[in-house]
């Protein structure tokens, strides 16, 4: 059983090693070390280190995706995680319907589809469609994103895709610090479903919106196709990998950063800003009232 220092030691080395942002590493290492040896972790176990640690790593870089987290599964050591936790992540979404949680037709023909996580483009590209396919006939749309956790770029891409006429939107790019290189992302050609042109889409998000959820948000906005209607989102940008320090512990550790093309920025640690402030409980009513307002209804 490895010791606390062990632990914090193996998480500091992951994180020096990947983190996107290398300037900071040794504010955070030095931060770190100095409240172990002060004895500030000592008699602390399990989720209460990792809340620990992880609320001090915060302090000196306020990156909510820069973490240490408990997991009652054993992990297996000898294997890297790769990015998000590919492997997990997909039974998740394949327990989940792909994240999509429900579709509604509204009064008014206003269509609801409510996505708690974004799915892997390849996978979860059917049921996108699929979900799409649903609303085609709809005056205007509803994005629920209130509840929506996180999820995977390429996911994030292909939803947003479904708003632009063709493959020539250039949505974001994500820097890789490992590889050192930029990839970009466009809109994508080929759709299972048709686009949602020329009505209104209007997108919910509540203080627990994250990750995968705020890119859909943020991109829609930053690019004029969608009205954000509720609060401000939760604030991690950053792609992030999970790497094993014990048999429970994990550290996560942001190895890339979102570049919007339309603002130069992301929404890391600021969220995504509502154009509509109003508390979450609220938000699909009054988007609601206002999608029926801007149809004449």
């Amino acid at each position: 059983m490895p010791t606390n220092a062990e632990i914090i030691a193996g998480a500091l080395d992951r994180i020096t090693a990947g983190y996107v942002f290398p300037g900071k590493t040794t504010s955070i290492d030095t931060a770190i070390r100095q409240r172990l040896d002060a004895g500030d972790y000592d008699g602390l176990e399990g989720p209460a280190l990792c809340a620990t640690v992880t609320a001090h790593m915060q302090e000196v870089c306020p990156d909510k995706h820069l973490r240490l987290l408990w997991t009652d599964e054993p992990q297996n050591l000898d294997r890297a995680t790769d990015d998000e936790g590919r492997s997990a992540f997909l039974e998740l979404l394949r327990a989940e319907n792909q994240g999509i949680r429900r579709f509604e037709r509204l009064d008014g023909n206003i269509g609801l589809i409510d996505i708690r996580r974004i799915a892997y483009a390849d996978e979860g590209g059917r049921a996108i469609g699929a979900a799409m396919e649903l609303v085609a006939l709809s005056s205007a749309l509803i994005l629920d994103l209130r509840a929506c956790r996180g999820g995977a770029p390429e996911g994030a891409a292909m939803w947003c895709s479904y708003f632009f006429p063709d493959d020539q939107v250039h949505l974001n790019d994500i820097y890789d610090r490992s590889t050192d290189s930029t990839r970009q992302f466009w809109t994508t050609a080929h759709l299972p479903a048709p686009r949602y042109l020329d009505r209104p889409v209007y997108v919910l998000t509540s203080a627990l919106t994250f990750s995968g959820g705020e890119d859909v948000a943020y991109t829609l906005q930053a690019h004029g196709r969608a009205a954000v209607y509720g609060e401000t989102t939760r604030g991690g940008a950053h792609p992030t990998a999970r790497y094993p320090v014990s048999e429970h512990v994990l550290v996560t550790v942001p190895t890339a950063r979102t570049v919007s093309t339309v603002t130069g920025t992301n929404w890391e640690g600021v969220g995504v800003a509502p154009d509509v402030p109003v508390p979450a409980g609220q938000a699909l009513e009054t988007a609601h009232r206002a999608a029926l307002r801007a149809l004449g209804a």
